[in-house]
């Protein structure tokens, strides 16, 4: 990601994150808004989109926010990043509570245009506001589906290993002592990690990864009308999964990382003889 400029400040940085998750959850919920609700009224239903394009939207949603956001604070997006960086890289302790603060209000600000957006789609598709849509704005065990019995523990299990996966890479891609991808080509191949991870991890609890993204745009369904929005379909008290989930599995991954990986990495060393000019005697 790209080194923060020295003159932006904090503020700078925090409505850089702030712009970044936001078009983060722009896409994301969106496009989940377009085949959960959307699709529900096409015939034959489904005819909007599947699982593989809300994968693809959520990773290019994390493409595009990184690039908003890299130059003026790293680009985060994500408390649970925020969380390892400080832990591994030497972010700045100061810094993580108001990154993660500027992070879930541009999630809850994106989700409120995506509920005013496709207000019409959802009222009609879920009069109610149930579970039945809620996972256009959050995420549920199965994916709501009863008939996977998924619930707390086994969904938290399951955000501990995707957010683990996801901070693993995310450390390897930018770590500049390794391989990291050149022509700025960073932030699109964390998005892919994203897509890959919904392609391989979306079944048992929604892949949130990310306390802000579920958070942010949880809290703006439970205002909007979702009253059951801090709950599960079998009436089970869930918000806490996906947040205390990617912040445990954050920190494992960037640990794996740096015990498996980093640790043996060469140091940076000077230029060899004729790269730089030789001192004179």
């Amino acid at each position: 990601m790209a080194k923060r400029s020295a003159r932006s400040g904090l503020l700078g940085e925090l409505t850089a994150e702030f712009a970044g998750t936001m078009i983060l959850i722009l896409f994301g919920c969106g496009v989940v808004a377009q085949v959960v609700a959307g699709g529900a009224l096409t015939s034959p239903p489904g005819g909007l989109g599947d699982h593989d394009s809300i994968a693809w939207a959520w990773g290019l949603g994390v493409t595009l926010g990184v690039y908003v956001a890299a130059r003026l604070s790293g680009a985060h997006l994500n408390p649970a990043v925020t969380l390892a960086l400080a832990t591994y890289r030497g972010f700045p302790w100061r810094k993580v509570a108001p990154y993660v603060l500027a992070q879930t209000v541009g999630a809850f600000v994106a989700a409120l245009l995506v509920r005013w957006n496709y207000s019409e789609a959802l009222a009609k598709a879920d009069p109610g506001h149930t579970e039945k849509t809620q996972t256009v704005f959050s995420t549920l065990p199965a994916n709501g589906n009863p008939a996977l019995p998924v619930h707390e523990w086994g969904a938290f299990r399951d955000q501990v290993i995707g957010t683990a996966i996801l901070l693993l890479l995310i450390m390897a891609v930018t770590d500049m002592l390794n391989t990291p991808p050149g022509a700025n080509l960073a932030p699109l191949i964390i998005g892919l990690v994203v897509v890959a991870i919904g392609m391989a991890w979306g079944t048992n609890a929604g892949y949130a990864i990310n306390p802000a993204r579920d958070f942010g745009p949880r809290l703006a369904s439970f205002l909007t009308g979702y009253n059951g929005a801090w709950r599960d379909q079998y009436g089970n008290l869930y918000f806490w999964v996906p947040i205390l989930g990617p912040f445990v599995g954050g920190l494992l991954g960037a640990g794996v990382y740096k015990a498996f990986v980093g640790r043996f990495l060469p140091s940076a060393e000077p230029e060899p003889p004729g790269r730089v000019p030789a001192p004179e005697d």
